[in-house]
């Protein structure tokens, strides 16, 4: 009994952690978005941000109506934690208008900054959470300590590398950090991207 218990659990936590990786892919392409603006310019890369959030909308609403769309779908059922699968699934929507709004409210470099500290340090934090986590911080809804570490670091070396000034570096790692800690769900990914952008705005 005690090996079956063994293996259920070892099953349980390899799809967990395979659920986490397939969530932080998808989450983590959402930094390619400077680089498409700079190859095909803002008012293109906001168009196909659009429309990539309007099928994905249009594909969820079919999935909840008993209605799947190949692909997306699927990627969709995979990507979600046991307790999203019958509800609709936000956060490909947030993540999409989240990199949207900093491309209409930023300049660069502060929307590049923005976008990787949402790509980087949201997607990275929770998976490092998810994977070494122990500490949790009170009053964050159980995020941790080394996840929050993680998205310092992440946030610290992308915005190092748009803009190597080390007081922009450290308030915006700062600032990221305590945003991405806060308790807000999938609202995290336009919360991060406003209020990173904002930041680097404020003290360039």
């Amino acid at each position: 009994m005690q090996d079956v218990a063994l293996q259920q659990l070892h099953r349980s936590v390899t799809q967990e952690i395979r659920t986490e990786l397939i969530r932080k892919i998808i989450h983590l392409s959402i930094a390619l978005t400077p680089l498409v603006a700079a190859l095909l310019g803002t008012p293109i890369t906001l168009a196909a941000l659009a429309l990539g959030t309007l099928t994905y909308t249009v594909a969820e609403t079919q999935r909840r109506n008993g209605h799947a769309v190949p692909i997306i779908s699927r990627l969709t059922i995979l990507s979600s934690r046991g307790r999203d699968r019958d509800h609709f699934v936000l956060g490909p929507i947030t993540l999409g208008i989240g990199a949207m709004l900093a491309l209409l409210l930023y300049p660069n470099p502060a929307a590049t900054i923005a976008i990787y500290a949402l790509a980087f340090g949201d997607g990275l934090a929770s998976f490092a959470g998810k994977l070494y986590g122990r500490i949790r911080i009170p009053g964050t809804g159980g995020k941790t300590l080394e996840g929050s570490l993680t998205c310092a670091a992440a946030v610290a070396a992308s915005t190092y590398l748009v803009y190597p000034d080390s007081r922009v570096v450290l308030v915006t790692t700062l600032g990221a950090t305590i945003l991405e800690a806060l308790p807000t769900g999938d609202a995290d990914n336009l919360i991060l991207p406003v209020g990173v952008g904002l930041i680097v705005s404020t003290v360039m």
